[in-house]
């Protein structure tokens, strides 16, 4: 199996019981190893008081590409620690798009990168996600 192949099995074996992912509207566009795109289009119910895509919703969209991107080996992994920096709004119709790339893994511990844009590559947020690898796989090898 590719590394390729097997981030794509890690994938849909994960997609299959991500309820909450599913839930908020997201889609996973591209996948591989140490890396994925996720994407969701920002519906009413997404949006703030401000009439703006609510933090918490495009925080969840860059956490779960960072999940993908991280469990793309097929080793159970988890987020150990999680920041976000806003640079401008999501807003109602805006196609968000969070591109999950690995910085650096070393034993245990992984570092990934998240960029937030929009359908006209507007940057929306930036995210820094700190992963630990835990017993078991996402699938039977």
């Amino acid at each position: 199996m590719t590394p390729k192949e097997r981030a794509e099995k890690s994938a849909a074996a994960m997609w299959a019981t991500d309820q909450a992912s599913q839930w908020a509207g997201m889609e996973i566009t591209h996948v591989d190893e140490g890396f994925a795109v996720l994407e969701m289009t920002v519906s009413p119910h997404h949006c703030n008081g401000h009439g703006i895509c609510h933090g918490g919703v495009t925080f969840m969209l860059a956490d779960s590409a960072f999940a993908f991107a991280c469990n793309s080996r097929n080793q159970s992994t988890v987020a150990q620690q999680n920041m976000i920096s806003y640079t401008a709004p999501g807003r109602l119709g805006d196609r968000l798009i969070a591109t999950a790339r690995e910085v650096s893994l070393t034993g245990r511990s992984g570092i990934y990168d998240v960029t937030v844009t929009n359908q006209e590559d507007t940057k929306i947020a930036e995210f820094r996600g700190l992963s630990r690898a835990i017993k078991g796989h996402l699938f039977d090898v």
